[in-house]
């Protein structure tokens, strides 16, 4: 399997991209306003949250395989494999979960959403999770005596410790981001094969962070790094101005993308200790940029076009950030053939 990662693709772009191969698109992503008519055949996350600084009102970004892939349903999640590698699409409404004082409507929700991405895996022997994308309507808001974002984590994690899935160590790359309404969004990747989790050595591992951040740690890893027979892909988690497990730079949009980018640059000289391939270097980076306001948007591309290279495939999307003082996070994807060795 040979999924090339194709970002930023406008919808005029879409024909062209796929070339006739529908057959051969493993999922995708469409960020931005709402399509008209049925949807792509393949399982595709729909993202709905504004463009910045983009000349279309919405995007795709697709999975591409060199082969057809095979599709199906299980408890209400679209899927795709290709070979070894399968990708996921679900939603859950959380006025489908009532919700009790020991258990917020999200936290259920969280609960079962991963429960049902667990019993899939297991279906179709591919039980490695590489990469989550999360998302949320009002991630800072406060319900039930607790954060939202901090409801979502007990609830993922429950489902990781039900499945006797670990807590810590190898747990799958992640993002988790604010939208203004809807349902738990969810996207995955997974595959037969293990990755190789990275961690960040200037911040303490999201598993470990201290009780003052919520009851549950998150449940993910800086990073994946997923080895194919061809391919290597690497997975950059959704990655902030933190230092240890503080929040750098309160208020200054510019600083805290600045220290997410050291934080980025020293996950891929660990994720290089490990690569089979050629290293990866920051302007190899396909990278989404969430944004807590529009208005930074120009501070922020001035720190980012230096580092990623002015034509990089970089897309800013209005979001809201895992913590209320965050202003920027970014997450990004590469990948390298393995023909092209170190």
């Amino acid at each position: 399997m040979n999924p090339g990662f194709v970002p930023s693709l406008t919808e005029a772009d879409l024909p062209s991209a796929i070339a006739g191969r529908a057959d051969c698109i493993l999922g995708g992503v469409r960020i931005g306003a709402p399509g008209v008519g049925p949807g792509p055949e393949w399982p595709q996350q729909f993202i709905p949250a504004p463009l910045i600084g983009a000349t279309a009102d919405h995007l795709h970004e697709i999975w591409r395989c060199a082969t057809p892939c095979s599709s199906g349903g299980f408890a209400d999640i679209a899927w795709r494999r290709a070979g070894l590698v399968l990708y996921g699409v679900l939603e859950v409404a959380e006025s489908d979960f009532p919700g009790s004082p020991a258990c917020s409507p999200l936290q259920a929700a969280s609960q079962e959403a991963y429960r049902r991405i667990f019993r899939l895996l297991e279906a179709q022997q591919s039980p490695n999770l590489w990469r989550v994308w999360n998302y949320l309507a009002d991630i800072n808001l406060e319900t039930h005596g607790l954060e939202r974002y901090r409801q979502f984590n007990i609830g993922r994690q429950d489902a990781f410790l039900e499945y006797s899935r670990g807590a810590t160590g190898n747990v799958p790359a992640a993002c988790a981001i604010g939208l203004t309404e809807g349902p738990l969004r969810i996207a995955f990747m997974a595959g037969s094969e293990a990755a190789v989790a990275i961690e960040n050595p200037r911040q303490i591992s999201a598993y470990d962070y201290p009780a003052e951040y919520g009851p549950r740690s998150p449940t993910f890893s800086r990073a994946a790094l997923v080895r194919l027979a061809r391919q290597e892909i690497l997975f950059v988690s959704g990655t902030a101005s933190i230092v240890g497990h503080r929040t750098m730079h309160p208020g200054d949009a510019a600083a805290q993308t600045r220290e997410a980018l050291a934080n980025v640059a020293a996950v891929l000289a660990e994720a290089n200790r490990r690569a089979r391939s050629a290293p990866y270097r920051i302007d190899d980076l396909a990278c989404r940029v969430y944004l807590r306001h529009a208005t930074d948007f120009a501070a922020v591309r001035e720190v980012l076009d230096p580092m990623l290279g002015a034509g990089a495939p970089t897309v800013c999307i209005r979001g809201d950030i895992c913590r209320s003082d965050l202003l920027v996070e970014i997450e990004a994807t590469a990948s390298r053939d393995l023909e092209t060795t170190r």
